[in-house]
């Protein structure tokens, strides 16, 4: 079987209240520390960057001063050259013949927001170049992923002669054998798991279908924004893109950069090169949409970050397709009018803040059922939970949290359909989804990958369903996988953590899979008076702790129950990400705890 980095089912994490928020975990952390590198002062000597930040790239892979350099200044004519991607000159020319032919084109996308922004993407250079282009969103509820025959005999009925997908249809071969029995021309843009045998299509766009490709990993979107960028190419006139087409392809990779955060891809080579350059560009959005979006969020004038795009504006747009229907949010990414895409922004936050009100009601609708059920006692490894009344669209959100707090397998069923509807995700080390098959009898469906799946089940069978993957993981999740670890980029003193050091670590930025925010430790810190207990609930903590040589200043965020304990040790260790706080205009640093480790 040949696969890409992505498969087939869709994840999505849950938010934080607030940018640098640590969700207090009942989980015991175990801290995993990188030892230092001897290799760390002639690096940092190379780049001209200190010996920190110089073992912090040798963390990440960067052991040499080229791709060190490249790693630190991401250029966007680092960008991989469209013609390059497997499929996609057969399919920019047959999109070119649709627009010249005046052919109706429809773009079929996932609902999430890798599919969101790439449908996006390509709707707008295909009506900038004058074509007849519609979009089709699937119902999250009522359809499900991917691409459907029924959808498929609605948009041929349509008129469409050229159907384009984006992020979804490498699996889908009885709606592609249903699109080439109707005539219809089919374009199948992906980036999910693939199996030997194709779907038949006119062509298809795959960053994986070409071992040498050197993105494999690509999103969603950036396969889009790729096809985009080929089309493009192919109607220029002379040497340079016209400037309203060039204008659209810059401004597009904030769409692709959102998609590729929102999709957890990895944060390294070309995904790190766009999302770098499309993150730039959100300071100052030009198009209208993102513009209203980012206003609703009271993130305008901000230099955005993966964490706002992962944690504030990619739920507002998730929200259009778990409450109510992703095209919303395709029609405020397309929207040339910015008081129309301020009322549908407007709109798609007060979903996202329904949303939330449902996940914090099944969240703790769930952990009572955990309570009332024994099923976090030590012995027990997996948690399935059932109700009627669970919205299927946030199931998969609280399943989430429910493994960051118990740290086992969880699959959370809303059991008032029939089938029932199920969302599982999993710790690392354990394939819930060979786990889930191994229990199949018991479902009508199942899909996903090793740490996130979903499956239909007959309400009447849920039970048998959870003995049998309970005595499934009993066999196969080992006790050293059922332990939360905390990786630790270094030990360091205190000293080391000045408003220069803090900022020179912020070039190793955009943070998030692959990449992950610089994480350290220091050993036997001391209080320097007494912490106190802030926020609208007292959940969290604000100290000031010192090594004897230097102090700084710390908040804990969900650790305000630690208050009593910390005044009871005289030494403690703290694991902590170094930031700059910018409370009333005022810079400095400020140590965000992770975890705190008593004696």
């Amino acid at each position: 079987m040949r696969t890409s980095a992505r498969t087939q089912n869709k994840s999505s994490a849950s938010e934080p209240l607030h940018k640098n928020h640590r969700r207090a975990n009942s989980a015991d952390k175990t801290w995993v520390i990188s030892p230092a590198d001897p290799r760390a002062d002639q690096l940092a000597k190379s780049l001209k960057v200190s010996p920190l930040l110089a073992q912090l790239l040798i963390n990440r892979g960067v052991t040499d001063p080229q791709s060190g350099s490249a790693f630190l200044r991401p250029k966007l004519t680092d960008l991989i050259s469209p013609e390059l991607l497997p499929g996609v000159r057969d399919a920019a020319q047959r999109i070119k013949q649709a627009v010249t032919q005046k052919q109706k084109i429809t773009i079929y996308g996932d609902y999430d927001v890798d599919g969101i922004t790439g449908v996006a993407i390509l709707w707008q250079i295909l009506t900038l170049l004058g074509a007849n282009v519609d979009y089709y969103i699937p119902h999250r509820i009522d359809e499900g992923y991917g691409l459907k025959v029924d959808a498929v005999e609605s948009i041929a009925k349509s008129g469409t002669q050229l159907l384009v997908t984006v992020d979804c249809g490498i699996t889908a071969h009885a709606a592609a054998e249903l699109a080439k029995k109707l005539g219809l021309d089919l374009i199948i843009s992906d980036h999910h798991q693939f199996t030997d045998t194709l779907p038949p299509a006119f062509a298809i766009v795959h960053p994986a279908l070409d071992k040498s490709y050197p993105n494999p990993d690509s999103s969603g979107s950036l396969v889009a924004f790729k096809l985009a960028w080929a089309v493009a190419d192919i109607f220029k006139t002379g040497a340079k893109l016209s400037p309203e087409i060039r204008d659209f392809m810059l401004n597009s990779t904030s769409l692709a950069a959102m998609g590729t955060i929102a999709d957890v891809m990895e944060l390294r080579g070309e995904n790190r090169t766009l999302t770098s350059f499309g993150l730039s560009l959100l300071s100052d959005p030009k198009l209208p949409g993102l513009k209203a979006l980012i206003e609703s969020a009271d993130l305008t004038g901000k230099g955005l970050d993966s964490y706002h795009i992962g944690f504030r504006l990619a739920p507002t747009l998730n929200a259009a397709g778990r409450i109510g229907h992703a095209r919303l949010a395709v029609e405020l990414l397309t929207s040339t009018s910015l008081a129309h895409a301020t009322q549908v922004a407007e709109y798609l936050k007060s979903q996202n803040a329904q949303r939330q009100r449902f996940e914090r009601k099944i969240y703790n609708h769930a952990c009572q059922l955990i309570a009332e059920q024994n099923l976090d006692n030590p012995e027990r490894k997996t948690i399935v939970l059932a109700d009627s009344s669970w919205h299927s669209g946030v199931i998969g959100i609280v399943a989430s949290r429910i493994v960051d707090k118990f740290f086992r397998p969880a699959i959370m069923i809303n059991s008032g359909s029939t089938p029932a509807h199920g969302s599982a995700r999993s710790v690392p080390g354990f394939d819930i989804l060979a786990g889930i098959a191994a229990c199949s009898k018991h479902l009508v469906t199942f899909g996903g990958h090793k740490m996130a799946a979903g499956v239909t089940v007959m309400p009447e069978n849920i039970q048998k369903f959870a003995d049998d993957l309970e005595n499934y993981a009993q066999h196969h999740l080992l006790d050293e996988q059922r332990v939360s670890k905390l990786h630790i980029d270094a030990l360091a003193s205190l000293s080391e953590f000045n408003y220069e050091s803090v900022t020179e670590m912020q070039t190793l930025g955009p943070f998030g899979q692959g990449n992950p925010e610089p994480m350290f430790a220091t050993k036997g810190v001391r209080l320097c008076g007494s912490p106190r207990r802030v926020g609208t609930n007292a959940d969290h903590l604000q100290l000031a702790v010192t090594d004897h040589t230097n102090s700084i200043r710390c908040i804990g965020f969900r650790m305000g129950a630690l208050e009593k304990k910390l005044l009871e040790h005289e030494c403690f260790d703290i694991a902590y990400h170094a930031a700059i706080d910018s409370f009333n205009g005022n810079r400095s640093v400020q140590l965000v705890i992770e975890d705190i480790r008593f004696e």
